[in-house]
């Protein structure tokens, strides 16, 4: 397991209790998507993971290690790319600006850059300004720039809230690809219950605040997904059902 959360606890004061106790774990290639009701503290368990907030108790690790701050060895995606991206950066100066933490030769930085652009589908836009990109497509940089550093494992929150719904499906198939291409370990916050079921290999489904874990449901569909086929498979309808009524359940 590479990550593992356990009795996690944080109050912001004794009025407001985010989270109540969760435990959890992920395991090596796994994508797992986190949902729950609006405002019950998914944001706030992903920043206590990614050691960007201070928890009032319990434990975070990774690959054994406790995590109390940020960690080199997690990257984050946030909902707003257009604050995680540097205007005034080309392209591709944004995607290789984390490979300063990484000890890479400027070959190896070169290299990482055009491998991560080529896997977002932004092969030859290495020069561009992310102003001179759509929605979509600044989103796919910060995507690259997380590939690039090579994390073990990848935090997403809402990643696609902020664009319209054919580039949302564009980019959910893009993290597919990604991971069968890079193998790369995901945890991912998401208020879609359609997002999080046809990303993920197990769906943990949070109450609401202060949050505890509801169930966590293994997604079992095929490897290969489609937006239509997938979408339109019995399978598919009755994850999403459950998932949708442990949400909405009073």
């Amino acid at each position: 397991m590479i990550l593992e959360v356990a009795r996690l606890h944080h109050e912001y004061d004794a009025q407001h209790v985010a989270i109540a106790e969760l435990t959890f774990g992920v395991d090596v290639g796994q994508v797992v998507s986190i949902v729950g009701p609006s405002g019950c503290g998914k944001t706030t368990l992903l920043k206590a993971i990614a050691g960007l907030l201070p928890f009032t108790s319990g434990r975070v690790q990774l690959m054994g290690s406790d995590i109390h701050e940020a960690s080199r060895d997690l990257a984050m995606v946030f909902q707003e790319y257009q604050r995680s991206l540097f205007p005034w950066m080309r392209v591709g100066e944004n995607v290789a600006l984390p490979l300063k933490y990484r000890a890479v030769t400027a070959a190896e930085r070169v290299s990482r850059v055009e491998e991560s652009l080529i896997a977002v589908g932004l092969a030859g836009l290495a020069d561009r300004y992310p102003w001179q990109l759509s929605g979509g497509m600044q989103q796919r940089v910060a995507i690259a720039r997380a590939l690039a550093y090579r994390p073990k494992i990848l935090l997403m929150d809402e990643p696609f809230a902020s664009v319209d719904a054919q580039t949302r499906a564009d980019l959910e198939d893009l993290v597919r690809a990604v991971r069968a291409q890079f193998g790369v370990t995901m945890l991912l916050v998401t208020h879609d219950i359609d997002e999080a079921v046809y990303l993920a290999d197990r769906v943990v489904v949070l109450s609401a605040s202060p949050c505890t874990i509801l169930r966590e449901i293994v997604v079992e569909l095929p490897v290969l997904r489609d937006q239509i086929a997938t979408k339109a498979l019995p399978e598919f309808v009755t994850l999403r059902s459950e998932v949708a009524r442990l949400i909405r359940r009073p």
